[in-house]
């Protein structure tokens, strides 16, 4: 199902599947059928003046324009598009000259491949030379080669849903200018179904680019699509040539697909086709088989409810950090599982091991160290938590909890809250009241003292100054002191922080 408006899809449906009654009787009455679709089509497009702008240059020039892609698929779906991409008959060379003086920004960076890139107001364009390249099947970098027409263009993208175009320059050379729908490949309806399927065979376009695999699962996230039957039959058959795409063009795609409506589906694709194992093979590690006596939960079912209930505590739209420890808070499970000798199973320390394995997957990925290092985080701390309903903890935990946490506090609270996914219901509502309580806590400590920024009551050239050193070791094992005092304590005041400095300096300096 496509997740727009009930009306969108509807209407796609109606022009894909228009109801014909026993069919056209002749040539005239399917030309006159197809002409009305094509209509129908135009009338649903979005879109935007840039491209009616763009348009009107190529045409004056003798040149075809298209809109393409993503592009024309959003436009059907009225969604937001942050670039628009173009095809044309044009060479690139071409195309720079049409664009410059036109554009605010041009750059051909891409321009080996027929690409052009530009902006125009608040607008971000592509356009690329229509392509008929060929693969060697060892890399996804083509041997780049220009077509001539669309057909050639379109038969050579990724989706059906990807392989539409709508001609903006129909009537070059005359008067009779309109726009014209161009789906060779059956993109209009797939849409209307919410089914993924490819133009050629999909051995075939897997094969030319193996990313594309990985894009699958990114659009069952982004639009909530169906893979066709031959379409799951190629990625669970093809799923290892993932080894020929950089970590890069990997961690983008699966960024994408994180952050996407649905991304336990793609997840479960990717665990059900065998792509999981060739990017993160911790997730299908967490298929643990519940024991006779039911004493511990399906890890990998759980995890992915964790991150579905984090994804409904999110307040400023899709977090990467938040649903990324959400996934993974538990991977450290499989590593430490361990029988007990009364019959239990146990995870002892798994958020130590889990924050270890989390790091190191995400460097494998090559996220930046700031994502990896908060991920990390919250997968050590997430269960910090489960020793407050015992009622052991004091004022100086609260602030270790709050200071730990950092700047990640909120995120820990929404994961910390997701983790719970016991159908006891007695039990979750208590363990929701501990950490309101928790929470409550904070909120009081946070009225009382600088909560969020916890230092000792001395810097460091006051204790440089008190103790007569300059700086070195014995300051930072002076302020670490402090610190600590501070923890466990609260708040001294300079009085007393300076008298309980002279009486450490005493026992731990020399002389």
């Amino acid at each position: 199902m496509i997740p727009s408006s009930a009306g969108t899809r509807t209407a796609l449906a109606r022009t894909a599947h228009p109801d014909r009654g026993a069919g056209p009787e002749s040539h005239e009455e399917a030309a006159e059928l197809h002409r009305a679709q094509e209509n129908a089509v135009v009338e649903l497009l979005d879109v935007p003046p840039v491209a009616d702008e763009l348009a009107t240059r190529f045409r004056e020039r003798g040149y075809r324009l298209y809109l393409v892609g993503g592009s024309v698929r959003d436009a059907l779906l009225h969604r937001t598009s942050g670039d628009l991409d173009f095809t044309t008959d044009a060479r690139p060379e071409a195309i720079l000259e049409i664009v410059r003086g036109w554009a605010d920004a041009v750059w051909d960076t891409g321009i080996a491949f027929g690409t052009v890139g530009a902006r125009r107001r608040h607008d971000t364009i592509e356009i690329t030379t229509f392509r008929a390249d060929s693969y060697d099947g060892a890399s996804r970098n083509p041997e780049v080669r220009f077509g001539d027409d669309i057909s050639g263009d379109l038969v050579r993208r990724d989706f059906s849903v990807n392989a539409m175009a709508v001609e903006l320059t129909d009537g070059v050379g005359g008067a009779d200018y309109r726009r014209r729908f161009v789906d060779p490949h059956g993109g209009l309806a797939a849409l209307a179904q919410g089914v993924l399927d490819t133009p050629a065979a999909p051995e075939q376009s897997f094969s030319d680019d193996p990313l594309r695999m990985l894009r699958a699962a990114r659009f069952v996230s982004q639009l909530g699509f169906t893979p066709a039957d031959r379409v799951l039959e190629a990625l669970r058959e093809m799923s290892g040539q993932l080894r020929r795409i950089t970590a890069e063009r990997v961690q983008a795609e699966f960024s994408k697909l994180i952050l996407g409506e649905y991304p336990r589906r793609a997840l479960e694709l990717m665990v059900d086709t065998g792509l999981a194992e060739h990017v993160v093979p911790e997730v299908p590690a967490m298929q643990l088989e519940t024991d006779e006596h039911m004493q511990h939960k399906d890890v990998y079912t759980h995890s992915l409810v964790v991150m579905e209930q984090a994804i409904g505590k999110e307040t400023d739209g899709p977090d990467l950090v938040l649903r990324l420890a959400a996934l993974l808070h538990d991977i450290g499970k499989p590593a430490t599982r361990r029988k007990e000798s009364d019959g239990r199973v146990s995870f002892h320390h798994h958020e130590v091991v889990g924050a270890k394995m989390t790091r190191r997957r995400l460097k494998e990925l090559r996220y930046p160290k700031a994502v990896i290092d908060d991920v990390c985080q919250l997968v050590y701390l997430h269960l910090r938590f489960h020793g407050y309903g015992k009622g052991e903890w004091t004022d100086s935990a609260v602030r270790r909890y709050v200071t730990d946490a950092g700047p990640l506090l909120e995120r820990l609270h929404k994961l910390v809250r997701s983790d719970c996914t016991t159908r006891n219901r007695r039990r979750a509502a208590a363990l929701q009241r501990s950490y309101d309580s928790l929470e409550d806590r904070v909120a009081e400590l946070r009225e009382q003292e600088e909560l969020d920024a916890i230092r000792p009551d001395l810097d460091g050239n006051r204790i440089m100054e008190l103790l007569g050193v300059g700086p070195g070791p014995q300051v930072g094992k002076a302020y670490k002191y402090l610190l600590a005092l501070r923890m466990e304590q609260g708040p001294l005041g300079a009085e007393r922080a300076e008298a309980e400095l002279r009486a450490w300096a005493a026992e731990n300096l020399p002389g």
